[in-house]
């Protein structure tokens, strides 16, 4: 099982490279604790899809830490790693998450999951990834997703956008539908859509980006990023995201998804201040032994 790591992003609302930025004593980044928990879960090899404007920082902080526990590759997501016919120079945004896994094509070739490099996920939900990964034939179209409880994913310090899962009985996914400026207010989850507020239950599960894939994705993700680029190569906002491509393979009935629900609680920095309740919680999470003093030693 290979972990693709999405850390590419620009880290807008933090105000700066999130990705790399200390949450313990030991210098360790949230993307130290996802890939702790995947090695102890059986993943063989890590992908860090990143930016080549930092491709040389993240390399020397994680070749050292990683050498002789998890084979290690790294691969660059630029908005001119398009088509010729598309290139818009112009383009500074990256072209998003769907564009930033493509990227990962050729460094992956047999089942992974896919998350994201802010996102601290907890080790229930790599353990119950890795369980659906190792049963699954790398040439099926069926797929698994890490669903959170909406009330475990919110910030204090402003409002988060997440995608809202619709199920079957069967715990597969028939949807995701992105909800934005969702925000905890008189004890009750509140979006805005069409200028109007609107309430979403506090166990909804939502999806937070972690993914588990065939490599049969690759296949139809270049399709529709070449229909994607047809319609928005000229555009400076519009990004090809997974959860668009995920509902497309369910709309076109290409593919199925397992919602895999997780007792983990996530932890993230959409905003600067997020941090100190970060560092608070995983410093509680070594006390308890939960994880070691030091990751890598």
């Amino acid at each position: 099982m290979t972990l693709v790591i999405l850390a590419a992003g620009m880290g807008t609302r933090y105000g700066g490279l999130k990705q790399l930025d200390a949450i313990s004593n030991k210098n360790e980044a949230i993307i130290d604790f996802s890939i702790y928990d995947a090695v102890k879960c059986g993943f063989k090899k890590v992908v860090f899809v990143v930016r080549k404007d930092f491709l040389e920082t993240i390399k020397a902080l994680y070749l050292p830490k990683l050498h002789n526990k998890i084979k290690v590759v790294f691969v660059c997501q630029e908005v001119t790693n398009i088509p010729e016919e598309f290139n818009n120079s112009s383009r500074v945004k990256p072209w998003g998450t769907a564009h930033a896994l493509l990227t990962a094509k050729n460094a992956v070739n047999e089942n992974f999951c896919v998350i994201n490099a802010d996102d601290f996920y907890g080790a229930n939900a790599f353990l119950k990834m890795a369980e659906f990964l190792n049963k699954t034939d790398s040439s099926s179209c069926e797929y698994a997703m890490v669903g959170f409880k909406i009330q475990n994913t919110l910030s204090e310090n402003g409002s988060v956008s997440r995608g809202e899962c619709y199920l079957d009985s069967g715990k597969y996914l028939k949807r995701v539908v992105e909800r934005t400026n969702i925000s905890l207010i008189n004890n009750r989850i509140i979006y805005s859509e069409n200028n109007q507020e609107k309430e979403i239950q506090k166990n909804s599960l939502v999806s937070m980006n972690f993914w588990g894939f065939t490599p049969t994705i690759f296949r139809e993700m270049e399709t529709l990023f070449h229909q994607f680029l047809k319609e928005n190569y000229r555009t400076e906002k519009e990004e090809f995201y997974l959860p668009s491509v995920v509902n497309h393979l369910l709309d076109t009935q290409k593919a199925t998804v397992k919602v895999l629900e997780t007792s983990s609680n996530w932890l993230g920095v959409t905003y600067k201040k997020d941090k100190a309740a970060v560092i608070s919680k995983i410093t509680e999470l070594k006390k308890d032994g939960v994880y070691p003093e030091s990751l890598w030693n």
